[in-house]
């Protein structure tokens, strides 16, 4: 239930969940936006966007609450996040925040293994749980009257969780298991290991957040609960409520729940190892017999939105969009339907995260096409985009479509949840989702250009080559 998944949409898949979980910042859009609308919007000014109603508070021991109103039927989504990651483990211990995330499934003394999600189930409820590097997050969608069910049983796993060797022993088993099935036998999965390993030289984010097999291998029951006795405590943790409740009875239910659990840590500022000025291409190819279709996908590090300078991450959603998002794309008319050298190409923007991320371009060549003719075809299309830059007619098209997303997905509490959540552990504030489509409407057609001059510069790369074995497995360059 709780396995590993991509992201979606253009983030990419530094996420262990049994959902989808959709994280970038409101680009958790619906791509599949009517047409009808889209062509109303491109006829006239950029459309504004009804903030939602959030209110937020924090408890005495530092729980901090969003409530997101939505009473369109009695539902409410109700989602806890602890500010804690697979960037924030020890070295050695990869894949122990995800590992736990499993163990938070196994009970407490007052509600043994399965209670939980027998009581979801039996309410017609959704329940699941997801690991990134930055956050790890738990969340039930059900009937309004079952909110206070769901406080209670998340207060009460928060410190109350019971692990005995006899439960973790086989969970790590299943982890295992997963690990194999979803990066071990997926060899485009496996190279996108590799292409972010080498593109992180010093950061943790170079390492998966399954975790490397080795090293889940011998997690124990004692490296569970010390990462869970540290980092699972409320003043470290972001409740989100969304659907048919008001602030005032979420803040009264918080508080005669999640209000009763005393703080059993303090936690410093998250601050990893920064990453050292990068100088070099650098290339990895992994064969593989399995491989049907040879294909490409590079990484750049490029800021975050909370490592950006103002405007700066704004420009790279836009620059992603333009370069590679869908049939009007950059990379899609040059390579597919021009040159016909790609059967698909595109581009992607990871902007939620603490620390530095990644802008990612792929490919896949048609037959009779090498990886390295694609390879020099999507660096032609960078290089006329940023020595040209855009065209007034992309720049619109293109911000009109990111504000039209983000006012679909207000048609979804649980999209709404997830962005308020992702903000708040990544080190961003409400006002940051408030005000994202102003600020993607302010962006320049001299801001993409110059975003993809700085950033897309391929000695801040790495470019990894799927090709089909022969001979050796894999080779590095």
């Amino acid at each position: 239930m709780r396995g590993v998944a991509s992201l979606g949409l253009n983030d990419s898949a530094r996420l262990t969940t049994g959902h989808d979980l959709m994280t970038s910042l409101p680009r958790l859009a619906m791509r599949a936006a009517a047409p009808a609308f889209l062509s109303l919007a491109l006829a006239g000014p950029l459309p504004a966007v009804a903030a939602p109603d959030v209110s937020t508070f924090t408890l005495r021991n530092g729980l901090e609450v969003v409530v997101i109103p939505d009473r369109r039927a009695p539902v409410v989504t109700h989602m806890l996040w602890y500010k804690v990651g697979a960037a924030d483990e020890e070295p050695g211990k990869s894949g122990l925040a995800h590992f736990l995330e499993h163990l938070m499934f196994k009970g407490t003394r007052k509600n043994p293994a399965g209670r939980f999600s027998q009581v979801v189930a039996t309410v017609g409820g959704q329940e699941n749980a997801f690991t990134s590097s930055d956050y790890t997050g738990y969340f039930q969608r059900v009937t309004r009257d079952n909110l206070k069910a769901m406080m209670e049983f998340e207060a009460d796993r928060m410190t109350g969780l019971v692990l005995t060797d006899e439960v973790v022993r086989p969970e790590l088993n299943v982890v295992l298991e997963e690990q194999n099935q979803r990066v071990a036998n997926n060899p485009a999965a496996r190279l996108g290991e590799e292409v972010e390993a080498a593109l992180y030289l010093n950061h943790p984010y170079g390492r998966p957040v399954i975790g490397w097999r080795n090293e889940i291998e011998t997690l124990t029951r004692d490296d569970a609960l010390a990462f869970y006795r540290k980092y699972y405590t409320p003043n470290n943790a972001v409740l989100v409520v969304a659907g048919d409740v008001t602030a005032a009875a979420v803040k009264k239910l918080a508080e005669e729940s999640y209000g009763k659990v005393a703080r059993r840590s303090e936690l410093p500022p998250r601050v990893r190892p920064k990453e050292p000025h990068q100088r070099s291409v650098r290339t990895t190819t992994l064969a593989d017999p399995r491989v049907a279709q040879p294909s490409l996908q590079r990484s750049y590090l490029v800021p975050s939105h909370r490592t950006a300078a103002a405007g700066q991450a704004e420009a790279l959603e836009v620059l992603a969009h333009i370069l590679g998002n869908g049939s009007n794309s950059r990379l899609h008319r040059a390579l597919v339907v021009e040159r016909q050298i790609a059967v698909s190409a595109g581009a992607w923007y990871q902007g939620s995260a603490i620390d530095d991320t990644r802008f990612g371009v792929y490919g896949t060549p048609r037959p009779n096409i090498g990886l390295p003719q694609l390879d020099e075809a999507i660096d032609s299309v960078i290089a006329d985009l940023a020595e040209r830059g855009v065209t007034a007619e992309e720049l619109e098209r293109t911000k009109t479509r990111l504000v039209a997303d983000t006012i679909y997905a207000q048609d979804s509490q649980s999209t709404l949840a997830r962005w308020y959540g992702v903000a708040l552990t990544t080190g961003l504030t409400v006002g940051h989702i408030r005000t994202w489509p102003e600020r993607i409407r302010a962006v320049t057609a001299e801001q993409v250009r110059d975003a993809a001059r700085q950033w897309l510069d391929k000695r801040r790369s790495v470019t990894g080559f799927l090709v089909k074995e022969h001979g050796r497995e894999e080779k590095r360059s």
